[in-house]
């Protein structure tokens, strides 16, 4: 399935929330991610970060698309890169 995240969480918690979604999803901009994963990749990454968040003053959302090919991105403005996922 493919997944947008997007996070919102406490300044302690960013580096460690972003080394997270590092390892199943592709970087694209400050704290959202996008990518293809697997059921049980989704379920490990949602446990990792449930482990780290505070679930008082965080946020985590996950948008789940059946396919791609029904995702349409449009882009306005400069495009970082923020490397390959790991």
């Amino acid at each position: 399935m493919f997944v947008i995240l997007s996070y919102d969480v406490g300044a302690k918690r960013v580096k460690r929330a972003l080394k997270i979604c590092r390892k199943y999803l592709h970087h694209v901009h400050r704290s959202v991610f996008e990518g293809e994963i697997t059921e049980g990749k989704l379920k490990a990454l949602k446990r990792e970060l449930g482990q780290i968040i505070d679930v008082r003053h965080d946020a985590v959302c996950v948008y789940r698309v059946a396919a791609p090919k029904f995702v349409f991105k449009d882009q306005i403005g400069v495009v970082e890169d923020f490397g390959e996922v790991i």
